[in-house]
């Protein structure tokens, strides 16, 4: 097989050693200068000199809400056990099994590399701290320490993700077989509370460990660490799983064209990577994702309190409330999956046909009116009289926006995405008799309206949060641009409000995904005496056709809760990215004054002008290179799958040859993460020593041309994948011509929608995060030097960039491919 972009054996290993150079140069030429006032220096505030709702100090509260944590805890672990007992037939249990066991492999692979990043990041946090800040070893030690506990924790929580819903898509499959839909939605479901619940309660637990146990003047930092760790392994997580799903599902799908067979044929070595891939792209990605996005959307706002409110009581005051209101959050989402889950199984739970998205869509709304009651109840409870008495409605009314969002969205993603939308039956349409051609051009038409919608949405949700802002806010800020920017913080945290719901309904999709090819590998019909058998065994008849049908039909409401997902994740990013932009800007006012900063922060300031510029080319270089990993990984795979499938007198793909296919995609996942995560990183390195306020322009221009992008790509992906599902499900033409248009606009936007869009929200989020620790370091050196060092980063990741296209071409011989002329 042939390996693109790698001239010699050594090549793939040799780039630590010259990333790690380049970093390193950092030792040899960096001079100290005085410290000011900046993130390194947040003291946090004793937490138990304020006392709520009586006599009840900060500290006592946040302890009784590390108990409330630990019930969500066991909630999700109960649900864990409850899924692993669950009936499940032997043939499905070995697919699962088999996933598990890919899925595991891909994970370890992506965890050494993670850990060869972190000690690049490492090296950056020690020179920070130890060198500049001049902490001593222990508290350096510390703060590396509490970056590996994030990395920790996101690649944790993808694990339990990917083995509790490889216990759910077979038991999922087994169920189907009864004949009923309801079962088919519940165990996704249940899967994914089990995971929500156990994401946030953990990342919660942690914020609060810090909070309650490491010493006020060390915790700021610890915060900061521990954010860029679980960026950085939720950024590589994201990255990689992305292109390993979109290789294997490609490879995959495009044989149902070259062979004319049906989805998820067992005798396809591509199924196993693919359903590999679900787990991959689609689980521990978001899983990793998501407890990236509560952690630093976290860390920004205890880092905005600590810069913008001088008066410590009032600091005090925010910072537990934030928190209680994050804990009140599981609560209320918890309570709300209950009873969701007793009114759907009383309406559903006999009935031979349901609307598998009626039941999810219910249970985000229900969770969204619970958690804004909550909101304002516990507000009036903990800060009744903070500033002039109204503050804690106003501060109510701010985080109910993101929490409307969290449902809002949602909904605006469905007119594009779902089943029933108008645009994708558009795509359907146009495909009749347009072909390919026009299906693509109709998907691109639903993306591209959808970011018009959506942005409307977003932008509406933040300038109600703005004008409230202006009533009063600023009191209790030592700036009255803080305010704004503060409520911004507080849409973001609102978002992600109902956070565990939220992670339940994105991690319903690949279970559905996986569920349906379980059912197809296990060749469970052709086994003999098997109806009999499963009658004996567990009491019921079997229905085959039934069960495939709701399986197709779920996964149906699977790719469309995939889709609703994925704005809210990128909609945090960037709302959330304004906080600790603005925590960036007053560091800047404090190292050149408040004039002059306001003055370079200005269109007029070439350099901030030029970083506008320069975030924008970054987002569609890394929308280019994500998708080309995806391109050259993808041909590799149809090159070994078109080799190597045997149709004839073959139930199965041989186990070696699923392996094979499952090893090419981590392989190109692999080398496409490590030339854009270098790029990013030295690239965030480079613009932050050019100039300070080029890179606040460069972190502004990411974040709205990465929402933009995002929205687009995630939401003309959807439609596509759809507009196949409708004609497999509903029109039940596969195999048609039709069938064969639609699954070309799918694999265009299998790219889209689950690499370039979903990776774009922890990119961000690191960029915005690294430049914290990035730009302190750019103006803590004499300016030549910086300028010296801006250089050597700039080329160090534009030979990443070089190497994401031309180290990842299709290596190949042309005139041996091209057809003989005639």
């Amino acid at each position: 097989m042939n390996v693109e972009g790698s001239s010699r054996p050594g090549a793939a290993r040799a780039w630590p050693a010259r990333a790690l150079a380049v970093v390193g140069a950092l030792f040899a030429i960096a001079l100290a200068r005085p410290a000011k006032a900046d993130e390194a220096s947040l003291v946090l505030p004793d937490l138990g000199s304020v006392s709520f709702m009586g006599n009840t100090d900060g500290r006592t509260l946040l302890f009784a809400g590390m108990g409330i944590c630990a019930l969500g805890l066991i909630f999700g672990m109960t649900i864990y056990m409850q899924l692993k007992k669950m009936a499940v037939h032997r043939s499905m249990l070995e697919i699962s099994e088999l996933i598990y066991a890919t899925c595991k492999t891909y994970l370890i692979t992506q965890i050494k590399f993670i850990i060869l990043l972190e000690v690049l990041i490492g090296l950056v946090i020690a020179v920070y701290y130890g060198y500049f800040k001049h902490f001593d070893v222990g508290r350096v030690a510390l703060i590396l320490f509490c970056s590996l506990v994030g990395i920790a924790g996101s690649t944790g929580v993808a694990w339990f993700g990917i083995r509790i819903n490889t216990f759910a898509n077979s038991r999922t499959a087994f169920a189907s077989l009864r004949g009923k839909p309801f079962p088919t939605y519940a165990i996704p479901l249940k899967a994914g509370m089990s995971i929500g619940t156990v994401l946030i309660s953990v990342e919660l637990l942690v914020m609060l460990i810090i909070l309650l146990f490491v010493p006020g003047e060390y915790a700021g930092p610890c915060f900061i660490g521990f954010a860029i760790g679980e960026s950085l392994g939720a950024s590589a997580l994201r990255i990689a799983g992305g292109i390993f799903t979109k290789i294997a599902d490609i490879g995959s799908d495009l044989m149902k064209i070259v062979f004319n067979i049906k989805e998820d044929d067992a005798r396809n070595p591509g199924v196993i990577a693919d359903c590999t891939g679900d787990n991959a792209g689609d689980s521990v990605g978001p899983s990793a994702d998501g407890f990236e996005t509560y952690g630093v959307t976290g860390v920004a706002l205890i880092s905005f309190i600590l810069l913008a409110v001088a008066d410590v009581k009032t600091q005090v005051q925010l910072l537990v409330w934030i928190f209680v209101m994050r804990i009140m959050m599981v609560v209320a989402s918890v309570v709300s999956y209950l009873v969701n889950e007793a009114i759907a199984k009383a309406r559903y739970g006999a009935v031979d046909k349901m609307n598998f998205e009626a039941p999810l869509t219910w249970l985000v709304w229900l969770t969204s009116f619970v958690s804004l009651g909550l909101t304002f109840v516990v507000s009036y409870l903990l800060i009744p009289n903070l500033g002039d008495g109204t503050l804690w409605w106003k501060l109510s009314l701010i985080i109910s926006c993101g929490t409307l969002a969290g449902a809002i969205i949602p909904e605006a993603v469905k007119i594009f995405t779902s089943t029933e939308s108008s645009h994708v039956r558009e795509v359907v349409t146009s495909s009749r008799e347009g072909g390919a051609s026009l299906n693509v051009l109709s998907g691109m038409v639903a993306g591209n309206f959808s970011a018009y919608w959506l942005g409307m949405v977003i932008a509406g949700l933040m300038g109600i949060a703005y004008l409230v802002a202006l009533q009063g806010l600023a009191t209790v800020f030592t700036s009255t641009m803080a305010a704004p920017v503060f409520a911004f913080g507080l849409v973001a945290f609102g978002f992600l409000g109902m956070g565990p719901v939220t992670i339940a309904v994105d991690s319903y999709g690949p279970v559905t995904d996986n569920a349906q090819s379980v059912f197809e590998l296990s060749v469970i019909e052709s086994i003999p005496g098997i109806k009999e058998e499963i009658k004996k065994e567990h009491g019921f008849d079997v229905d085959f056709e039934k069960a495939k049908h709701y399986l197709e039909e779920n996964d149906g409401a699977g790719n469309t809760f995939k889709a609703t997902a994925k704005p809210v994740l990128i909609g945090t990013a960037v709302v959330g990215a304004t906080t600790l932009i603005f925590s960036i800007i007053l560091e800047l006012q404090a190292e050149f004054g408040v004039v002059e900063a306001i003055q370079r922060l200005s269109l007029i300031n070439a350099p901030f002008l030029l970083g506008l510029i320069l975030g924008g080319a970054v987002i569609y270089w890394f929308s280019g290179a994500s998708c080309q990993a995806v391109v050259t990984g993808a041909y590799r795979a149809v090159e070994f799958i078109k080799a190597n499938i045997k149709l004839e007198g073959s139930e199965k793909a041989s186990i070696e040859d699923s392996k094979k296919v499952v090893e090419i995609c981590t392989q190109y996942a692999q080398r496409g993460m490590i030339n854009i995560f270098l790029a990013v990183f030295l690239g965030t390195l480079a613009f932050a020593f050019l100039d300070p306020f080029l890179f606040i322009g460069y972190l502004i221009s990411i974040a709205l041309f990465g929402l933009y992008q995002a929205l687009f790509m995630a939401n003309a992906g959807g439609a596509w994948d759809n507009a196949k599902k409708l004609v497999e499900v509903e029109l039940k033409e596969k195999g048609t011509p039709l069938h064969a248009a639609t699954v070309v606009g799918d694999t265009v936007g299998d790219p889209f929608k689950d690499t370039s869009s979903v990776a774009m929200n922890p990119i961000i989020k690191f960029t915005t995060l690294f430049g914290l620790l990035a730009v302190e370091l750019a103006i803590k050196i004499p300016h030549t030097t910086s300028l010296v060092l801006a250089g050597v980063f700039f080329v160090a990741s534009t030979i990443f960039v070089w190497r994401s296209f031309y180290g990842m071409r299709i290596k190949t011989d042309v005139k041996a491919a091209a057809p003989a002329a005639h």
